[in-house]
């Protein structure tokens, strides 16, 4: 009887993937706290939903360029990480040869590959400066050459999905005149987007998407509730 076919599913989260949900979760998040905490503080001084908008627009654009610029300095470190690294093994290569290759046999030896086994890998290897560096940013040192256009895609890609996620929660303050009425559309609207949110990412990254969701409205539920009543308290 023929045996099934064994397929493993595996989901490797690209760099784009994780600056999406970066953005897009404390872009959901932050701004719908910072409304409901200025909806209380509004109601207690009875104005409208301008402040709020005003403040809002402000919150998303200091939040994106701040998530943006965050993206994009964590990008460059790790570029910048990675070629001070490489110099260092080409040279380590030139000025301490019988450590490197050394170097080079343990990852064979616990590995469990015995010395005449990996002798003539070993010198494989070491026999070509490229090859044998290349050997020992990956599995010594267990660094990927990094793309060096991704920190501009880093801090775009970011910034954008920061800017996405704060206009959801502050459209219904943008269409509607009332604080209160406006509060819960906001957090209506808000909720459901965290939930879907939430559940996408869940689906993707092997969590279910009913306890993704659920995890992702617990988050901003409180933050924003936490807002609220402080500022409420305050007020």
């Amino acid at each position: 009887m023929p045996s099934a076919e064994h397929v493993e599913k595996h989901f490797t989260a690209t760099a784009s993937v994780r600056d999406i949900v970066i953005g897009m979760s404390d872009g959901l998040t932050v701004p719908f706290a910072l409304a409901a905490g200025l909806t209380a503080a509004a109601t207690a001084i009875a104005k409208g939903t301008g402040i709020i908008v005003t403040a809002g627009f402000a919150e998303i654009a200091a939040g994106s360029i701040a998530m943006g610029l965050g993206g994009y300095l964590a990008a460059r470190t790790d570029v910048e990480h990675y070629a001070s690294e490489l110099d260092r093994e080409y040279r380590e290569t030139v000025e301490l040869p019988d450590i490197e290759i050394e170097e080079v046999a343990k990852v064979f030896r616990d590995y469990g590959l015995t010395e005449e086994q990996m002798k003539p890998v070993v010198s494989a290897i070491t026999g070509n400066q490229k090859r044998w560096v290349d050997f020992m940013m990956r599995f010594e040192l267990g660094l990927e050459q990094p793309d060096p256009a991704r920190a501009a895609r880093s801090a775009g890609t970011i910034a954008a999905s920061y800017i996405v996620g704060g206009l959801i929660p502050l459209a219904p303050y943008i269409i509607l005149r009332e604080v209160m009425p406006a509060l819960w559309v906001s957090v209506g609207v808000t909720l459901l987007a965290l939930f879907v949110f939430g559940a996408i990412k869940g689906h993707f990254t092997g969590v279910k998407p009913f306890r993704g969701g659920a995890q992702t409205v617990l988050v901003g539920g409180l933050a924003a509730a936490a807002a609220f009543f402080i500022a409420r308290l305050i007020s």
